[in-house]
């Protein structure tokens, strides 16, 4: 029997256009880490970066029917996320933050009304079991935020009749629990993102682990190959390079890094560490920083360190 082979991102969007959530809960988990590794590299780490990659989710969820490129949803959704996090960096206007790519706007054809729009919505079945799920407070604002022309948050504290801030708090829990909900379509559609990550960890752990000793076990090398390239600030201009050197150069220099997230999908992977530099070092790296893995058959194909900003 022919090994199973995972559809493309060109057929799990076509599918998701049609109304099929599932397909939608796995092209985000499929992308999860180079969602998060943009939002982190504009934001930092904290709940900025996190409400970037939620907001995008539901931005997906709405707007899927916009992608005119299947094949490229990829960078869709991680230009979602980029505008995103931008908007939070300027926080200059009361807009929503995911405005700024125009055809995301609402257009002047469509109902202002959140129940109007979710009904012409390819997946409205799911969205309002999705919705209906949530408390009536969160339930509210969400709709309103990313379903109706009544967006910015004044507006939704008058209709409330809260303030600002309340606003702000039950639009990070609304989201968090729909982003959620969303992807945990992808374990439903049999694409065990929970296992993948489980097994990504344990390579991370041991990966660190054997850096620190200056040996690897025969299992972990085999998924950094001779042909792996370090891309980035950390790999010298015109020059290709494998991520061994630099791991040894931070043992040498007292550098250590402790996990603490994991995403991961059967191509692409985001290790996330806190950096711990020895004292009176002269040239510290910063406290946290993220490996971004592309990988072939399990193999590590890339890897790009990326430095957060800090966070405010």
């Amino acid at each position: 029997m022919a090994p199973h082979k995972p559809p493309t991102d060109e057929e799990l969007t076509r599918r998701a256009q049609a109304g099929e959530t599932g397909a939608l809960g796995l092209l985000l988990a499929r992308h999860q880490a180079s969602m998060r590794a943009v939002a982190l590299s504009l934001l930092g780490y904290g709940p900025d970066a996190e409400d970037a990659v939620q907001d995008a989710a539901l931005t997906a969820l709405r707007r899927i029917g916009d992608v005119r490129d299947p094949a490229a949803v990829g960078a869709w959704l991680r230009a979602i996320v980029r505008n995103a996090a931008r908007m939070r960096l300027r926080a200059t206007r009361e807009t929503p933050g995911l405005d700024g790519l125009d055809h995301l706007h609402l257009r002047d054809h469509e109902p202002s009304h959140p129940e109007q729009l979710v009904e012409r919505h390819a997946m409205h079945d799911w969205i309002w079991y999705a919705v209906e799920e949530l408390p009536p407070q969160l339930r509210l604002v969400l709709m309103l935020r990313h379903f109706s022309g009544i967006t910015s948050y004044r507006e939704i504290a008058a209709v409330c009749e809260v303030p600002v801030g309340t606003v702000r708090s039950r639009l990070n829990q609304a989201r968090g629990k729909m982003a959620r909900a969303l992807l945990s379509t992808a374990t439903q559609a049999h694409d065990d993102a929970a296992a993948l990550t489980e097994e990504s960890r344990h390579e991370a752990v041991a990966t660190l682990e054997g850096a620190a000793r200056g040996t690897l076990p025969r299992e972990i090398a085999e998924l950094w190959p001779a042909e792996t390239r370090l891309l980035g600030t950390l790999s010298p201009p015109g020059e290709r390079t494998h991520p061994f050197p630099a791991m040894r150069r931070n043992r040498e220099a007292g550098v250590r890094q402790h996990l603490r997230h994991v995403v991961a999908s059967r191509d692409m992977t985001l290790w996330e560490m806190d950096v711990i530099n020895p004292p009176g070092a002269a040239h510290p790296c910063p406290p946290t920083l993220a490996w971004l893995m592309f990988r072939r058959n399990g193999r590590v194909r890339t890897l790009r360190v990326i430095f957060p900003e800090p966070p405010g």
